[in-house]
């Protein structure tokens, strides 16, 4: 988001204006972050210095500055603008810009159309601008929250780049926030200032809708802002991409035996009012996934802590979830049961059906007797150390080892058992 000032038109009264549109910049040198699209260099900064601009689909959190981009990226390549707002908009207001925008080309002008929250198109609305997307008529610029991938039609997709804007940084929230204190005549302590950066969480107009909430009591101050401010809301959605996002970052620590960032991203969660027994699945499903039999007690663990956080509720059952994730974060890992059985079902899906060999199969008749059914069975309890050299694999899968236990935590002595076993059954077979 930027910084700057916004044209104010006559007899109107700039206080009546919020902070972050009077500040709105008039030009790309005035715009603060997204450094990683606008540096020396960068993708969107080399159209602009050859006076070029394609379709493009804007996508970041709220109050990172995806509208003020557009105005400035069609004003700088000096084509006429038309915002759109997907919210607001019919099938028959999007037929009526089209055709504006064709008589636009016909008199050798550009047009870029913007469309606010495009996400929020139907894929029949998204699919009534392609066509003007490849004459030319437009340069289309889509501003989204939500990932493109799933919510813009691929036909759009393929016709626009996809740039991805960051949160603002604390400093760059900061910087801005000092041109609103100037703007406002007002003064603030700089630690009041950060504090107001920290809770806006990358949003440039939280940031300055909470400098005009705290100027208007006078002082802006570090412990009146503190006051003011109380609980930082953070983004999440629990339905949305945020949520998964979370989700494979608690996964992938615990997974990468890293408990301080295991806990982080689980208090991120709890914070955001996730669903505590939606976190104690997705915990148990690493027991059973990443830990495995390195430690069989982890899944016992996982599920003892998923009662407890039931029973408990909240907030004392969230301590049961932290004490199962730092469990599961340090106990050896391993994904070999999770492998073989995925190894085991790709071999059913890939291998005939065979039946099961007569040796398995019970005879409960007299006739299944005559049959086979049975024949040649070999009960382990009669034998010595309880190992028999009988098959119990179809023949044509006879030997195939889906299971390669590794040599950490309790599998290493689960491998040197197997290791046994198999040496027993070759012994026995020979």
């Amino acid at each position: 988001m930027p910084e700057g000032h916004a044209d104010v038109t006559l007899f109107e009264n700039p206080a009546d204006i919020p902070l972050a549109e009077r500040l709105r910049p008039r030009t790309i040198a005035e715009y603060v972050g997204q450094e990683h699209l606008l540096g020396p260099g960068k993708p969107l900064r080399a159209q602009l210095d050859r006076g070029e601009l394609r379709s493009l689909i804007l996508w970041g959190p709220p109050g990172v500055g995806k509208t003020t981009l557009a105005h400035l990226l069609a004003g700088a390549t000096k084509a006429s603008f038309m915002p759109f707002s997907a919210v607001m908009s019919s099938m028959k207001e999007i037929k009526e810009v089209m055709v504006a925008a064709e008589k636009n080309r016909h008199l050798g002008r550009k047009t870029v159309l913007f469309i606010d929250e495009i996400h929020r198109f139907n894929k029949a609305q998204q699919d009534a601008f392609l066509p003007y997307v490849e004459r030319g008529d437009i340069t289309l610029i889509g501003a989204t929250t939500e990932n493109p991938s799933f919510e813009v039609i691929s036909a759009l997709l393929s016709r626009a780049r996809v740039y991805a804007l960051r949160p603002l940084t604390a400093e760059e929230t900061v910087a801005l926030l000092e041109r609103g204190v100037a703007a406002l005549n007002a003064t603030a302590e700089p630690e009041a200032l950060e504090r107001i950066a920290m809770h806006a969480n990358g949003d440039a107009r939280a940031a300055y809708n909470l400098l005009e909430l705290a100027a208007a009591a006078g002082p802006i101050r570090a412990d009146s802002v503190a006051d003011m401010l109380g609980k930082k809301n953070l983004v999440y959605d629990k339905s949305g991409e945020e949520h998964f996002n979370l989700v494979s970052a608690l996964h992938k620590s615990v997974r990468s035996s890293d408990p301080d960032a295991a806990l982080y991203w689980l208090a991120r969660m709890l914070e955001g009012g996730e669903d505590r027994m939606y976190l104690a699945r997705r915990l148990v499903r690493m027991a059973i996934e990443d830990i495995g039999l390195a430690d069989p007690r982890a899944v016992e663990q996982a599920i003892a802590c998923q009662q407890t956080a039931h029973f408990l509720g909240i907030p004392e059952g969230d301590q049961a979830l932290a004490q199962i994730t730092l469990y599961l974060a340090v106990a050896p890992k391993s994904d070999a049961a999770y492998r073989a059985l995925g190894e085991a079902q790709q071999t059913v899906r890939d291998a005939p059906a065979e039946p099961v060999p007569f040796v398995l199969r019970n005879a409960p008749t007299r006739s299944m007797k005559q049959w086979g059914y049975g024949a040649g069975y070999q009960h382990a309890h009669q034998a010595p150390g309880a190992i028999t050299a009988m098959e119990c694999l179809p023949p044509s899968l006879k030997g195939h080892q889906f299971y390669h236990p590794t040599d950490r935590g309790i599998e290493k002595r689960i491998q040197d058992r197997l290791a046994e076993i198999r040496r027993l059954k070759t012994d026995l077979s020979e």
